[in-house]
């Protein structure tokens, strides 16, 4: 059997073992039919068969080599981009708090502003997520989207505790027994629960058949039985409930007078005289009462915001880092003076393409010229190229405000040598040449270490062949040396386009409206407006550029020329 040509077998790993087994598998078959079949391991077991178990145990020792790496990727890489990824479309707070308007609003056709079952259920929800001390938080969501609507959550939760109260004085008026929380127990809890002892009550259990009957009244006195039980730690058995409970009842009253009839005893009783006297009450529209708490409940643009975002996930957070806006009357274009984060973009990839090439045009010189002396005076001037390495990137910032500044040390120099007249100093700072300046200062390293790494391997004998072979020493260095260094440029400048691409420390300090990042952006939507979803649409589009950017780099260049030494 050869062992050359195309189909050659070579090398003693399991691959090439499982393909020898088969060859033989196959030569055995086309020889004596009586002693033809699988070839044997000397443990009996056929050949293919063990081979696939020792090629399985190596694959699984080779997994468990790269776990520990493997877990800490996922967890500290692929875990917080893909968390990023989610909160930039997440959009559970709306339909979460106001669950029962969200479903109202199904069928409203946008026009105007929605019936008085919108307002009912809106006052329901705005009474548990006032409880929960959510409102605050659905305000702050929905006021990204349309300004003035975080006031409005947070005016109306301050007297929602208010709705409802007419109503209740009036049952309090027909029976002081209403007031009573046992009045409400015996009316609603299921016949033998107890609150039980402990820190936190027992969860509540309504009497079956009281959610027909009274459908309103229980699934408010539900609510209220689990928000006291969770968030203040008290049993119904304790509280008188909620205002907006007796309106609940007011309501199914009024729409089952009948409703007695599914109790017995003192209850049904009770419930009998209520329903009677509803009649008579005093009442108000849930639409009255919103308005007069504040008019922005009586537009059409707050009610279109509320069901333009009540869905579980939205585009509004892409449409806004695309200076585009979600509206209820579909997706419209910002105002010109909001239109900031388009320009952001382009600023960012400017300034970064602007010193990517400053570091590659300074560092060059740098490293060819380390590259090229005795190895004990290139070790000592390498200790001057790491050194920012050793100063805090806060402390080179601060130094550069101190010298870039209009009467700062350089504007001094250039006045003093007369480049510069003193009433017209160069603006140097809060502006992109600040920026500029100052990062590449920061990272020229990151270009001159990769430029070094790659140099110092280049024998120095093919520039001195190419001399003697007539070339001058441009033609030596254009043609012989540069090429073989261009890895190393292709390395530095991955390293500096990405780093200066997501820098927003030293754009904070010495950019000032002009030279900033839409990193500082995404910064302050973290740290500042709290808007994270926001935020993490544009570090989405922010990375997906970079993707981009990174695959045009590899056609053109060939990521396979990029090299670190």
């Amino acid at each position: 059997m050869s062992n050359t040509g195309p189909d050659a077998i070579t090398g003693p790993t399991p691959d090439n073992a499982i393909r020898q087994a088969d060859i033989a598998e196959k030569e055995a078959a086309g020889g004596d039919a009586a002693h033809a079949g699988p070839v044997l391991a000397a443990d009996g077991t056929p050949l293919k068969q063990s081979l696939n178990r020792a090629l399985r145990r190596q694959k699984l020792r080779a997994l468990a080599l790269i776990a520990p790496l493997l877990v800490f990727i996922l967890v500290t890489f692929i875990a917080p981009i893909a968390d990023m990824l989610f909160r930039s479309v997440e959009n559970e707070i709306v339909e979460e708090t106001l669950p029962r308007t969200i479903k109202v609003l199904e069928d409203w056709d946008g026009q105007g502003v929605p019936g008085e079952p919108a307002f009912e259920a809106l006052a329901y929800d705005l009474m548990i997520a006032a409880e929960l001390k959510n409102h605050t938080r659905l305000g702050s969501r929905l006021n990204y989207e349309t300004t003035g609507v975080s006031s409005l959550f947070r005016k109306s939760g301050r007297r929602v505790d208010d709705i409802g109260e007419v109503y209740a004085d009036q049952f309090i008026a027909l029976d002081p027994a209403w007031e009573e929380p046992a009045t409400w127990i015996a009316l609603m809890a299921a016949p033998g629960w107890s609150a039980g002892e402990g820190e936190i009550p027992a969860a509540f259990e309504m009497r079956d058949g009281v959610a027909e009957v009274l459908p309103r009244t229980a699934d408010m006195y539900g609510a209220f039985a689990d928000v006291i039980r969770t968030e203040d730690e008290e049993s119904v058995a304790d509280e008188e409930p909620w205002n907006i409970v007796y309106e609940a009842l007011y309501r199914d009253l009024s729409e089952n007078p009948e409703a007695a009839i599914a109790f017995d005893g003192e209850n049904a009783a009770r419930l009998a005289a209520a329903a009677e006297a509803v009649p008579g009450f005093e009442t108000t529209t849930m639409s009255e009462i919103f308005i007069d708490i504040d008019k922005d409940w009586g537009s059409n643009n707050t009610w279109g915001t509320i069901e333009a975002f009540s869905s579980r996930y939205t585009s509004g957070y892409f449409l806004a880092s695309a200076d585009y806006q979600l509206t209820p009357d579909g997706i419209e274009r910002q105002p010109e003076d909001q239109q900031i984060y388009g320009l952001l973009f382009q600023r960012t990839l400017f300034m970064s393409m602007t010193i990517m090439i400053s570091c590659v045009l300074l560092g060059y010189p740098v490293a060819f010229l380390l590259s090229n002396l005795p190895m004990r005076t290139s070790n000592l001037l390498m200790i001057l190229v790491l050194l920012p390495f050793w100063t805090s990137l806060l402390v080179r910032t601060s130094a550069w405000k101190v010298l870039l500044q209009q009467q700062g040390v350089i504007n001094d120099i250039l006045v003093w040598i007369g480049l510069v007249a003193d009433d017209n100093r160069l603006e140097l700072i809060n502006n992109q040449t600040g920026t500029i300046i100052a990062m590449t200062h920061i990272l020229l390293p990151f270009m001159i270490l990769p430029l070094y790494s790659v140099m110092k391997t280049i024998p120095p004998s093919y520039v001195r062949a190419a001399k003697s072979l007539g070339a001058t020493d441009w033609t030596a260095f254009w043609r012989v040396y540069f090429p073989q260094s261009v890895p190393g440029i292709g390395a530095g400048c991955i390293l500096v386009f990405i780093l200066s691409i997501g820098y927003y420390i030293t754009p904070e300090l010495v950019g000032g409206t002009t030279g900033t990042f839409i990193s500082n952006r995404i910064a302050y939507h973290i740290s500042s407006s709290l808007n994270w979803g926001l935020a993490a649409a544009l570090g989405t589009i922010l990375l997906a550029v970079v993707l981009v950017l990174y695959w045009i780099y590899d056609r053109i260049v060939g990521i396979d020329n990029v090299s670190l030494g």
